[in-house]
């Protein structure tokens, strides 16, 4: 990856600059303005307790009251520009880091689904409105406030340096020996989460083979490793931040006896001592907050860094230009896929043309490609060699949020989304009600749905709710033939159909070929394949036979007959 290249994230801050820039400024006025308690304390010892003058004491106080209400207002200020600019930098990269994850659960399978990209970008704007950022801006007054003390007296100012040395070195300690811990915390952390993730997802399956304690016990063994890493940089972080308030306090203590040496012998005045003390404490304080607040850096360190080499991996889709509307051409040339995470092709070499209006079925033994076939076909699995064309142009090349309206696609387990009946059918676009009952008439699950309780507004959830395993395929089936679709690709749309629902797969089959809309069928029950024009056969991923349904059925029987003759002449 090129050292130049900017990811979303750090375009997304340089956007944001300028409310950064504000924030600064306002903390130079707070950091100024805190230099009022020191400089009241030198007034009032110096000018007020040897002359007892209660008017002067009186307008100090004034003074000092109004501008401590002045830096509220100014603090208050700073926080909201912070806490306005971390919401816009979420309303920048919500969208990028929703296709990211959605680009990833994709091309994993749904293996690698997970809402840590959602969970580090919230992290990072909540870090953006602690206290913790604070730091970075009050820290560059540090020398400044050190060289007031300085102008005080060389002692004091040496005495700051001395302790500043100290509390730097307990932060590098700290660095030391926490980060590597937390970091690692985190991480296992993330894994226990997807842990979670994944159990909750399969809890039907868990609980029918009393698998739960065995699961609960793996899941228990990475919390528990978890808990150990994040106790043990806490112990470490905990000692080093006792380290620091010691010296803290002692400095603060050990400078006003400083400060009453030099009062003795009258090389500063009694308001400079007390000034000193306050100003030291002041000049501390961004080095006292960041060791404070180091978990939360650190925290926001490895989140930043996994969003930025994420935007740097992943990079935005641009925006092709649209094609014309699509006829259902498709053209596979030399073909080969690997799933995503494999390393084996799956389909190997696929070459061949369906016509547009066809219906083609796709059979083959169990682990031969057919859903990859399908996958592939779609573009929602890309091909490491060879090119997949809808109608001239690779699949890639097709902005999906134009191809989707001319797609449908029934997938082996149909997912159901939140939502009503007549959403989840509509695709959760804008409902047309005439194309939503045609596709569910299409279906043969319009009636079906008026016999619900609140018919097409009847909510579902992701599991399909009310609906069984077959009602759900039908529901699918019908959100698959919303509108015109010129692609339909039904992977096993009968393995939860009673026989009712094989009669109406099979009218909406028929129905499909007279809109001369190309449809492909992966299958492997030989009854519905009544309805389609060719066939194609995998095996082992690549192209066994492809033609005409009668001659690939006719070709297959041959075989089979040859098969079964060898043995027998062998007997013989």
């Amino acid at each position: 990856m090129k050292s130049n290249q900017h990811s979303d994230l750090t375009l997304a801050l340089k956007e944001c600059k300028s409310a950064f820039i504000s924030a600064a400024g306002f903390s130079m006025v707070i950091n100024i303005l805190m230099l009022v308690p020191s400089l009241y304390m030198l007034q009032v010892y110096d000018r007020v307790v040897p002359t007892g003058n209660k008017s002067t004491l009186l307008m100090l106080t004034l003074i000092v009251f109004v501008l401590f209400i002045t830096m509220s207002l100014i603090e208050w200020v700073r926080s909201q520009i912070l806490v306005k600019v971390s919401s816009r930098l979420e309303l920048l990269l919500n969208q990028r880091v929703f296709s990211i994850a959605y680009k990833q659960s994709l091309y994993s399978g749904g293996q690698r689904a997970t809402t840590q990209p959602f969970d580090d970008l919230t992290g990072l704007r909540q870090f953006l409105t602690g206290s913790g950022l604070f730091a970075f801006f009050d820290a560059p007054w540090m020398p400044i406030y050190i060289a007031l003390m300085f102008v005080f007296h060389t002692w004091y100012g040496w005495f700051s340096i001395a302790t500043a040395i100290i509390l730097v070195i307990i932060a590098i300690v700290n660095e030391k020996a926490t980060a590597k811990t937390i970091e690692e915390a985190n991480k296992q952390s993330i894994i226990s989460r997807g842990q979670v993730s994944r159990n909750l997802r399969n809890a039907e399956v868990i609980e029918a083979m009393g698998m739960m304690l065995n699961v609960r016990e793996r899941w228990l063994t990475t919390t528990h490793q978890v808990l150990k890493l994040q106790s043990d940089a806490s112990s470490r972080a905990g000692i080093i931040a006792a380290a620091s308030k010691v010296v803290r306090l002692t400095s603060q203590s050990l400078i006003l006896g400083l400060g009453a040496y030099l009062v003795v012998e009258r090389e500063v005045s009694p308001g400079l001592m007390i000034a000193g003390s306050i100003l030291l404490g002041r000049a501390l304080a961004p080095i006292d907050m960041v060791i404070a607040n180091w978990k939360g850096f650190i925290n926001a360190r490895g989140q930043y860094e996994r969003l930025n080499e994420m935007f740097l991996k992943i990079p935005a889709d641009l925006q092709k230009m649209p094609l014309p509307a699509p006829t259902g051409l498709i053209q596979f040339e030399e073909a080969q896929v690997i799933p995503p995470g494999g390393k084996v092709p799956v389909l190997k070499g696929i070459s061949l043309i369906i016509e547009a209006g066809s219906l083609l079925g796709v059979v083959g033994p169990s682990g031969a490609g057919k859903s990859t076939f399908a996958r592939a076909l779609l573009g929602i699995w890309p091909t490491a060699s060879g090119k997949i064309r809808l109608d001239g142009a690779e699949v890639s090349m097709w902005n999906r949020d134009e191809l989707g309206p001319y797609i449908g696609y029934l997938p082996q387990d149909v997912e159901l989304f939140e939502g009503t009946i007549s959403e989840n059918i509509a695709r959760f676009g804008e409902i047309d009600a005439e194309k939503v009952v045609a596709a569910a008439k299409m279906a043969n699950v319009h009636e079906l749905i008026l016999q619900l309780s609140e018919g097409y507004d009847t909510v579902i959830g992701a599991a399909g709710g009310v609906l069984s395993g077959g009602q759900r395929q039908r529901v699918g089936l019908a959100r698959a033939l919303y509108g015109n679709p010129v692609l339909v690709v039904l992977d096993e749309p009968n393995s939860n159909l009673d026989e009712q629902g094989e009669l109406a797969l099979g009218n909406a089959l028929q129905q499909l070929k007279q809109n001369n809309v190309t449809v492909i069928l992966v299958t492997h029950r030989q009854n519905v394949l009544v309805h389609v024009d060719k066939l194609l056969v995998l095996n082992d991923g690549k192209l066994a036979v492809y033609g005409p349904r009668d001659q690939v059925i006719a070709h297959l029987q041959q075989q089979t007959q040859a098969a079964n003759t060898i043995p027998a002449a062998t007997n013989n």
